[in-house]
């Protein structure tokens, strides 16, 4: 047995920074620093509230502050209620409404302030960001929310009904056990999975992670418990530049934030997505050198502009009232390709191309497989195979928030007699996809629920499998047979002349994805496995296809 997890030492406070404990209504104090610029007066602030240590390398804060000091920013930069430094409870999500007003609340009565704030920042700092929106604030005038999504139930924790069970766990273990930080990832042949978090500890529970795997994705809790009776995008009232990555694990829900406050009439209201994933990574072509930026201070230095140059040119307009050059409404790289600018999303122009699944008797062939057609096959037939969670097909991804370290050769499970493949023909000039990307296919099967997870994935001309998207979905009672529009999210990809579009599909992702253990038991709880059958109809007027958004 392992040793358990040792806490990641807390960063020392710059000496730049006047650290503050903030009250918050309820007596709790928040440790807060604060970095003003050399010349005194009342400045606009940038606030960033965060659980990963404020003064700490992982989230860089001191090295940030300097650029938004030397444009005439104040920054203020706070440890969430009960992490690190701060006082009080830990239960993320729960107090990040009221603890964002008394914050801003606390800043614009500052002699430093003059009293207009934006907020930055990613993951769970972009959150904040939209809790302290949805408290009304009049003091906070724009948001930069990154790799962030307000769908807390369906997109942080679910997808179609299914946990994400890598991300949930391994956030938990790292952050919500107690006030300090880890390292550790979870050993996910821990049975049951309910003690996976547990394990990394010695046997301490997260209490967050405890409750978070009882409540399903359509429980109040995600939205009511969180934002009161606000949806944040759809009641924004104020200028917000949202921006994100394409392997991004919260990109679908970073889109629809978007689309949801542009479409609701609110201004200044602006899209960025990169090929980038949760950290920031960029897309390489296999051998191309990765410069890490959290292990690399000469890589964090060349960084640092790129991640807070768009909020400062969008704080620019904002917080300071000046012109400067026009900001696009949607910012979008199309990988292997460009930057692009457009007026909407999908961008102007953009079609649906479905793409059927066929030739279903060679699906389970091999990593070519089956194919993909322009029309479906005249006669429809089911494919089976059996899903046995005793030996689930793995995501070959070693961190999903880091997948663009290494996005792997999907032909290792592309062979699997478990995995059911369809390829299409090569391309003879580019084919830019631009918009969600969709799976809907019929599945049949045993026992009282079914898993369906699906793969987009890029085949080279030296046979080379690299992926573009995936997903999954929760099918409640397949023995009748059911037909699941499985969403695989945005993207912006070029599929270059001679490369193959091919789609993936199987009965589990593990451990990206939580494990249907096929006898009916809590997935959790469960200590045993056994095998299930399973089909997807190919063929016919109900054959499964492949729905994209293409530019022409």
């Amino acid at each position: 047995m392992r040793p358990p997890a040792q806490p990641v030492p807390f960063g020392q406070i710059d000496e730049r920074a006047d650290q503050v404990m903030v009250p918050m209504r309820d007596g709790v104090r928040l440790a807060t620093d604060v970095y003003l610029p050399a010349e005194p007066a009342r400045h606009p602030t940038v606030l960033v509230r965060l659980p990963y240590d404020k003064s700490g390398r992982f989230s860089f804060m001191p090295q940030a502050s300097r650029l938004f000091n030397e444009r005439g920013y104040a920054f203020v930069a706070q440890d969430v209620r009960g992490k690190v430094r701060s006082e009080g409870k830990r239960e993320p999500f729960v107090h990040e409404l009221p603890d964002g007003w008394d914050t801003l609340e606390w800043i614009a009565a500052q002699p430093w302030s003059n009293g207009v704030v934006g907020m930055f920042g990613d993951s769970y700092y972009g959150f904040t960001q939209w809790a302290a929106a949805a408290s009304g604030h009049p003091a906070l005038r724009a948001i930069v929310p990154r790799m962030t999504s307000t769908r807390i139930g369906n997109d942080w924790f679910h997808r179609q009904g299914v946990v994400c069970l890598y991300q949930v766990a391994e956030w938990a273990a790292q952050t919500w056990v107690d006030e300090a930080l880890y390292e550790d990832v979870p050993n996910f042949s821990v049975r049951p999975l309910a003690n996976v978090v547990s394990v990394v500890h010695g046997g301490r529970r997260s209490p967050s992670f405890d409750r978070w795997i009882r409540i399903s994705p359509s429980d109040p809790s995600w939205t009511s418990g969180i934002f009161g009776e606000v949806d944040p995008p759809a009641t924004l009232r104020i200028p917000a530049l949202h921006s994100g990555g394409w392997w991004d694990v919260l990109q679908q829900g970073q889109v629809d934030d978007f689309l949801t406050a542009h479409g609701s009439g609110a201004l200044g209201q602006h899209l960025i997505m990169g090929s980038t994933d949760h950290f920031d990574d960029p897309l390489l072509e296999d051998g191309e050198p990765v410069e890490d930026f959290l292990e690399s201070e000469e890589a964090l230095e060349r960084f640092l502009p790129t991640y807070v140059g768009p909020a400062l040119e969008f704080f620019e307009r904002h917080l300071l009232g000046r012109e400067g050059p026009e900001i696009p409404v949607v910012r979008w790289h199309l990988a292997n390709e460009s930057w692009r600018v457009a007026e909407t999303w999908p961008p102007p122009g953009a079609r649906l191309l479905r793409l059927h699944l066929a030739a279903g008797a060679r699906a389970l062939d091999g990593a070519e497989g089956g194919a993909l057609a322009d029309s479906p096959d005249s006669a429809g037939i089911d494919v089976p195979w059996v899903h046995d969670p005793a030996d689930p097909v793995p995501d070959l991804i070693e961190d999903p928030w880091r997948s663009l370290l290494g996005l792997p050769d999907e032909r290792e499970v592309e062979s699997r007699t478990d995995v059911l493949t369809f390829t299409g023909e090569p391309a003879s000039e580019p084919l830019d996809l631009a918009g969600p990307v969709r799976v809907s296919a019929r599945l049949s099967g045993t026992g009282p629920i079914a898993h369906l997870a699906a793969k987009l994935v890029d085949v080279y001309p030296s046979d080379r499998a690299r992926r573009i998207l995936q997903g999954i979905a929760l099918v409640a009672d397949p023995s009748e047979g059911a037909t699941v529009a499985l969403e695989l999210g945005h993207t912006g990809y070029r599929v270059r002349p001679g490369h193959r579009l091919r789609v993936e599909l199987a009965a589990s992702d593990f451990p990206r994805y939580l494990l249907d253990p096929g006898t009916g038991e809590d997935p959790w709880t469960a200590t045993r496995t056994t095998p299930a059958e399973r089909s997807v109809r190919i063929g016919g007027t109900e054959g499964a296809a492949l729905e994209l958004t293409v530019l022409p």
